[in-house]
């Protein structure tokens, strides 16, 4: 009974913990991580530092959402497959019931142009910084890795594709085996105790690549526009590396010219996912909504986001048998430099790019970083102040 109580109050953490992410995470996937970082790893301690960077690492790899696939991850070091479907559901729901809201009531309100909006990519800003900083210190000490962080920044930079983050990650984990294939790695990363069976992670990935290959055949079969929707979902959700900025065209293609939804839909959507806390990809249940009300924004939020949690129940299994090798860490070594590149990379574009427009922003995301870097300040708090403050800024 103890033991019981033990694991319903640990899924309650999960559950409080990733809500108030979900609720607070402004900014698209590199800031989610920064928000991640903060509260998992530095305050909380449910992860070090190098597993963190190797979990990061294995979900660049993975199509689907990073960051709604890193937050599963540690939901489920920290509480079973329960954990991860509770980290799961506070990190995503409040911006799917938003998301769903805003398609039945206010999607020609134009909220995604008001001050306080600005105010928020801010702290993103100040959010990816900071995570930066901390993750850098540890996983970039050396000449060699600090080059190699350098070039994965200079690479993300000039050459953007959807296939550049997994690029820079091969190519960094060649260079890194061969730079400390020879060198003793040092044990830095605690062994992680996933409760899930390699069995379980080969039914995962079954089930991953039957459904591909499955509900395209139920579509024509059925003719039923509940399984049209869910293949056309599961599949963007199932083939689309870089992120959430990605997926987003490729949903336009899959339901403007099909006539799903109309371009003036898709773009009021596409502002307002933009505004919300919360993964990208909850921008399909503002599209599931459109088309078929509050149930459709559902099914369309279950169907994306399905082949990201049967991916890294799939592969998690696996995780620490390869990480713990000696010519894989060394590998990882190499990786996990360039994630740090790839992060500052994000920071300079897309984050910096659209959030500090003049010197009064400068200045303004100075007092926010000072706040959560110096005075300590919960990052709910800096979100508040940032919206307060970009409400503000828009009066000057």
């Amino acid at each position: 009974m103890e033991k019981q109580n033990k694991g319903l109050a640990t899924l309650l953490e999960i559950l409080l913990v990733s809500t108030r992410l979900g609720l607070t995470s402004f900014g698209g996937p590199v800031a989610h991580l920064g928000y991640f970082h903060n509260e998992y790893i530095q305050r909380r301690k449910w992860m070090d530092d190098k597993s963190y960077a190797d979990l990061v690492a294995l979900c660049q790899f993975l199509p689907g959402p990073a960051s709604s696939q890193v937050g599963i991850g540690i939901g489920v070091m920290r509480g079973g497959i329960l954990g991860g479907i509770a980290a799961f559901i506070g990190f995503t729901l409040p911006s799917v019931l938003i998301l769903i809201i805003f398609a039945l009531l206010l999607h020609n309100f134009g909220f995604e142009d008001a001050g306080w909006i600005h105010g928020l990519k801010i702290v993103a800003v100040v959010v990816v910084a900071h995570a930066i900083l901390g993750m850098a210190k540890n996983l970039t000490p050396d000449v060699s890795r600090k080059a190699i962080a350098l070039g994965a920044i200079v690479i993300t930079l000039l050459w953007q594709t959807a296939f550049t983050q997994v690029s820079v990650i091969i190519i960094a984990g060649i260079i890194g085996y061969l730079i400390f294939k020879e060198q003793k790695v040092q044990e830095g990363a605690v062994k992680a105790l996933f409760p899930i069976s390699k069995r379980f992670g080969y039914i995962s990935l079954a089930i991953f690549f039957g459904l591909l290959i499955v509900l395209p055949i139920m579509r024509e079969v059925t003719s039923l526009e509940s399984v049209a929707m869910f293949d056309s979902f599961y599949r963007s959700g199932s083939l689309v590396f870089g992120g959430g900025h990605v997926v987003l065209p490729l949903l336009e293609r899959e339901f403007v010219p099909t006539g799903w939804l109309t371009e003036e839909q898709f773009l009021a959507g596409y502002g307002a996912a933009q505004a919300v806390p919360g993964p990208l990809f909850t921008f399909a249940a503002y599209i599931g909504a459109v088309i078929n009300g509050w149930q459709g924004g559902l099914l369309a939020t279950v169907a994306i986001f399905l082949p990201a949690f049967l991916l890294i129940l799939g592969t998690l299994p696996f995780w620490d048998t390869l990480r713990q090798n000696g010519k894989v860490k060394a590998a990882l070594m190499g990786v996990n430099a360039a994630v740090v590149g790839i992060l500052i990379a994000a920071l300079y574009h897309p984050i910096w790019t659209s959030s500090i427009l003049s010197a009064i922003d400068f200045a303004f995301a100075a007092v926010l970083f000072s706040m959560l870097m110096y005075w300590k300040l919960p990052p709910w708090l800096i979100v508040l102040t940032g919206a307060v403050g970009g409400f503000v800024l828009t009066l000057f």
